[in-house]
């Protein structure tokens, strides 16, 4: 026979009545998932979703940790980061010379468009030489300062970095130009 009493078969009670139907639909329709219906809900939900958006976004140019992609994460990265900001490089300078070189193409002068073109190009050679160097810098750094990270993808997430004219950089450059940290 079956030693066990009535009480310990059935379920604990959960100490409280259960709610009446129409309370437990309206306590569902307050936490819903489902759009606003009204126009000031909506209000409500878009500015609050865009003060949600501004305040990611203001976090990530800040450089906070959380607020971070994962591409950009971590102390190894931040050094990365805080070594190309601590100078400058050819590669920032790229953006505004085909800025020029699109002005001076529009000269009706053969020569200025040639001279344009072989500007441009040198600046893109120079750039790719200099993120060649810095990226060898990066790892060479990065292996002496951290020893226990891999430097693999480093280099060129520095270069991509430093051809980036620098008030575009995103998160903000952490050090000034020239700067040791």
């Amino acid at each position: 026979m079956n030693n066990e009493s009535p009480d310990q078969k059935s379920p604990q009670k959960k100490g409280r009545p259960t709610p009446k139907r129409k309370d437990a639909e309206s306590a569902r329709k307050v936490s819903s998932l489902a759009p606003a219906r009204s126009k000031e809900e909506k209000a409500r939900q878009k500015s609050a979703a865009r003060a949600a958006r501004m305040a990611q976004r203001a976090a990530y140019l800040r450089g906070d940790e959380n607020a971070l992609p994962t591409r950009d994460r971590g102390p190894v990265k931040k050094f990365v980061r805080n070594y190309v900001d601590s100078r400058r490089s050819i590669g920032e300078y790229f953006l505004p010379v085909i800025g020029i070189v699109l002005v001076v193409s529009l000269v009706p002068i053969a020569a200025a468009a040639v001279i344009g073109v072989v500007l441009m190009y040198t600046v893109l050679f120079a750039s790719v030489i200099d993120g060649y160097l810095l990226g060898r810098k990066i790892k060479r750094e990065v292996i002496a300062r951290f020893p226990d990270e891999s430097p693999k993808g480093l280099g060129m997430y520095g270069w991509l970095r430093s051809t980036q004219m620098r008030r575009m950089r995103a998160p903000k450059p952490g050090v000034a130009v020239g700067e040791k940290f």
